[in-house]
């Protein structure tokens, strides 16, 4: 199956929870669909992190992953989502932090790239560091569409969706046709 990597992917609003997202229907098993699962996939997030990302000026070039270290990336993902996703649901679990640190240690002590570039799973490191050390706790949010997380960076706080083009017009448009059906039902 073709995938692109398209500016709604990069809805979180930090890399590492673009990252997170980058596993679609998390929550339903049955359903759950891993981008990561191809390695050519990894590489192309990083190629599209550099168009799309919302750190892309902090980080500067980011390169792909060494075939070493995807397996640091899937451990840093999937630490970055429990401990993030338990943050928005105001559930202060000391180990989910361990985890995530732990997870970011195992990508920060492996070999460093060539200086033209930042791997992706250290510049996703960065990025959930970065949120750790600068908790914006009601910025964090979950979207109720797709369950992806993402930072409301609106000034008031309001942002429900993840992306309004997609999540809120779809949340807007299965509303509408089911207020519709209810009306035409006899």
């Amino acid at each position: 199956m073709s995938f692109t990597w398209t500016a709604h992917r990069f809805s979180g609003g930090a890399l590492a929870l673009d990252v997170a997202n980058s596993v679609v229907l998390r929550l339903h098993p049955e359903r759950r669909i891993d981008r990561f699962a191809d390695g050519a996939a990894i590489d192309s997030f990083a190629e599209a992190a550099n168009l799309y990302g919302a750190e892309k000026e902090r980080f500067g070039i980011i390169g792909p992953v060494g075939s070493g270290s995807r397996q640091s990336l899937i451990g840093l993902r999937e630490a970055t989502d429990r401990y993030f996703r338990a943050q928005v649901r105001a559930d202060d679990r000391p180990e989910l932090l361990a985890d995530l640190l732990e997870a970011i240690a195992a990508v920060v002590r492996q070999p460093a790239n060539s200086g033209k570039y930042i791997a992706l799973d250290v510049a996703t490191a960065h990025s959930a560091l970065s949120l750790v050390a600068n908790p914006e706790p009601d910025r964090l949010k979950i979207c109720p569409n797709c369950e992806w997380l993402f930072l409301d960076r609106s000034r008031n706080r309001s942002r429900t969706w993840c992306d309004m083009a997609v999540c809120g017009n779809r949340t807007k448009a299965k509303r509408h046709y089911r207020r519709n059906r209810e009306e035409t039902q006899p």
